[in-house]
């Protein structure tokens, strides 16, 4: 877990419905989700990890009880980004306009916390413990260039430029490149420690609620978007070429939370 604060260093899907998602997100991007949860890591919650082909990890699922639904849980992805204190980051964030929505949890893996940014953005924040058997673990979960990783961190933010002083201020990203999309303002990418991570873009009034959406790398854009269309998902955005070379497709899944694909075309 040893990646400079403010890093992405875990992504978690909420669903109601684990072995489910596990079989959906099988067949689109190739992971192996385990049959049943580790309670202990996760303080007794149905919590199943991502595996990737390559032997790393992509992050975990945690099972949505129905008492979490009933108290407003919906299906997401959510993403972690790496603090040094969670108690002084949530204050922070706090008293910058965030929102605590999760109180801290101290669990085997590390302390963590669920706060909002100001514009309600939900997002995690942790001090990660690496295995005591591995001190100088690094989180795999992000890499640009391999399949089955995160290759892509994206917001749509309700106010733009309240987002870039927020996630700057407090997670250390840098704005530097911007593409301008017409009418739909700017997309302005982000760099953290020398990697470029994503971007942040205005999100158009017609919108729903703001959250991160995260790009997985796949093989075949086109084989991921028709595992999409027969595992019961929407495509919300279809297949198209983006700068660099790569396509993607954006969409939902089953029970309705967001990602996306990308990677070269394929057939």
């Amino acid at each position: 877990m040893a990646r400079p604060a403010g890093s992405f260093i875990w992504y978690e899907l909420m669903t109601p419905d684990a072995t489910a998602a596990a079989k959906f997100y099988g067949a689109v991007v190739g992971w192996k989700i385990a049959e049943r949860g580790d309670t202990q890591a996760s303080g007794g919650q149905d919590y199943r990890m991502i595996a990737t082909s390559d032997g790393g990890n992509a992050g975990g699922v945690l099972a949505l009880t129905p008492d979490m639904l009933k108290n407003g849980a919906r299906p997401t992805w959510l993403g972690y980004l790496h603090v040094q204190n969670v108690d002084a980051a949530v204050a922070a964030i706090e008293a910058d306009g965030g929102k605590a929505l999760m109180p801290k949890r101290a669990l085997p893996v590390g302390d963590i916390a669920m706060v909002a940014d100001p514009m309600g953005t939900p997002i995690y924040v942790m001090d990660p413990k690496p295995p005591a058997d591995r001190p100088d673990a690094e989180s795999d979960v992000f890499d640009a260039k391999k399949a089955e990783h995160v290759h892509w961190n994206e917001l749509q933010s309700p106010d733009l430029a309240r987002a870039k002083a927020f996630y700057a201020k407090h997670f250390a990203f840098e704005f530097k490149d911007a593409m301008s999309m017409g009418p739909a303002g700017d997309y302005c990418f982000f760099d953290h420690a020398g990697v470029r991570l994503g971007a942040i873009m205005q999100k158009p009034p017609q919108g729903g609620i703001s959250t991160w959406v995260f790009y997985f790398g796949v093989r075949s854009v086109a084989a991921s978007k028709r595992a999409i269309e027969k595992g019961g998902g929407k495509i919300v955005s279809d297949i198209h070429e983006v700068p660099g070379g790569d396509w993607i497709v954006v969409a939902t899944d089953p029970h309705g939370a967001a990602f996306g694909v990308v990677g070269p075309r394929g057939e």
